[in-house]
């Protein structure tokens, strides 16, 4: 049976509600994450550490493209939902699946192949990572269509309000990813392979488990094969809306491409550094991820019901809880800045850079937490463009100070935790520059009936 939708009630307490499911979801996938790189760390050695910390950048690339054309078949489905339109809801959920299951194909093929080019040029890796880096990422593109397909499924359950869901799928992931990582890599001495093969398998595992619960829960989504038809007219708009917020975040993970060849440039201490940074640093986005997911979904379904009313206050009060939880996360990372690092067995010169990094990302981290949510709102209202805009903005400035003041006696290395100052400065301007002017307002009420 499918809930009600977020259309009435106290805007607050729908966010909250709907949030902490999101947020602790990511949080168990962050989790799990970590303990590729604390186990491969403390195993396997400083080098594998920084040949597998290395590919996150284009890790995050090809997972962008998925978060984002599911998002946009998540915002569809969100309005119809929000109208009352179950048939639609159903056809839009079919078609996101085969859309999304496609993509995932194609982009595997693609990252196998191109695989040494990108590293050995774009991301300049070492040459004495670069034969494990190339394992590793190879391995991980072969698991893609298990990571497209679940953010497939997760979108469509979020849009009929079901966030909780996407919890137990990511608990289950996150124990068989810890699990299998400590037996292929610390029990059979798989090294980076068994890093990737573990990831892959728990990430199909929350497919598996995801389909099995969506068949059993709703009624509208019971699928047979048969019924997983293709519709031109759904898969346009699938496309049309989850481009821009694929381009954000592809924009993102180019950027961060770059300033990992930059930081390769320093050396494998350095390389090793940015990995566990990066790592920890991911946690201290969760927040305003979760509610920039959370507002896409809140204002969808109040576009559909017609009730931008709703949406404002949404706006604002979602902007406020990502602030509160973002420093929830933050003041711990800055306390214990100088303990974290040696969970991973980092060198004593790598564990000093790192300690580093922390402290000023908790302190840069909470503007992000002021404009990001705003980035659902805009996604809801079908002004998705906007988000993709300031990421690139914001990425551009990041990188041009980070190879504008990397060699020179202001920042030095140091620019390579300082540079978010630059882009998150940037992009909290534009995106609430955006939000006044009141642009985000004028949208259609709601998709056609197909």
């Amino acid at each position: 049976m499918i809930g009600k939708p977020m259309t009435g009630g106290k805007p607050w307490l729908h966010i909250l509600k709907f949030t902490i499911p999101v947020l602790a979801g990511s949080l168990l996938q962050q989790l799990y994450q970590t303990a590729d790189t604390v186990i491969v760390g403390n195993f396997t050695g400083e080098r594998a550490l920084a040949a597998v910390g290395t590919t996150n950048t284009l890790c995050f690339l090809l997972l962008a493209i998925a978060i984002g054309f599911s998002a946009g078949n998540g915002v569809i489905s969100a309005q119809h939902f929000g109208a009352g339109k179950l048939n639609e809801v159903r056809k839009d959920g079919a078609t996101g699946i085969l859309f999304l299951g496609g993509v995932g194909v194609f982009f595997a093929i693609i990252a196998i192949a191109f695989s040494r080019m990108a590293y050995q040029y774009m991301v300049d890796v070492p040459e004495n990572i670069l034969p494990e880096t190339l394992t590793y990422f190879r391995i991980y593109a072969l698991g893609l269509l298990f990571q497209y397909l679940y953010n497939a499924l997760a979108a469509i359950l979020r849009s009929v309000g079901d966030s909780a869901a996407t919890l137990y799928f990511l608990l289950i992931a996150s124990v068989m990813n810890i699990l299998l990582d400590l037996l292929f890599v610390a029990l059979l001495g798989w090294g980076v392979a068994g890093a990737a093969w573990a990831t892959n398998i728990a990430q199909a595992a929350s497919v598996v488990a995801a389909w099995v619960y969506m068949h059993k829960k709703y009624a509208v989504f019971r699928y047979k094969i048969r019924d997983l038809v293709w519709d031109n007219a759904v898969a346009k708009d699938t496309f049309r809306i989850g481009l821009p917020i694929a381009l954000q975040l592809v924009f993102v993970a180019l950027g961060l491409t770059f300033i990992q060849r930059a930081v390769n440039g320093f050396g494998q201490v350095m390389t090793a550094t940015f990995a566990v940074g990066q790592r920890i640093e991911m946690y201290l986005h969760l927040p305003c991820n979760a509610l920039q997911t959370t507002l896409a979904t809140f204002t969808g379904q109040n576009v559909g019901a017609q009730r931008m009313d709703r949406v404002k206050a949404g706006a604002y009060q979602g902007v406020l809880i990502s602030a509160i939880f973002t420093l929830i996360l933050s003041v711990p990372v800055w306390c214990f800045a100088d303990t974290l690092p040696g969970f991973f067995a980092l060198s004593d010169t790598a564990a000093s850079y790192c300690t580093s990094y922390l402290k000023a990302i908790a302190l840069v981290v909470v503007i992000l937490s002021l404009y990001v949510p705003l980035f659902g709102v805009f996604q809801g209202t079908k002004h998705s463009l906007l988000p993709t805009v300031t990421a690139l903005c914001a990425l551009t400035l990041r990188v041009i100070a980070v190879y504008t003041f990397k060699d020179s006696e202001y920042f030095g290395h140091t620019i390579i935790w300082w540079n978010p100052l630059f882009g998150f400065g940037l992009g909290c301007i534009i995106t609430w520059i955006f939000y006044w002017s009141g642009i985000w307002k004028k949208t259609k009420n709601i998709l056609p009936d197909r």
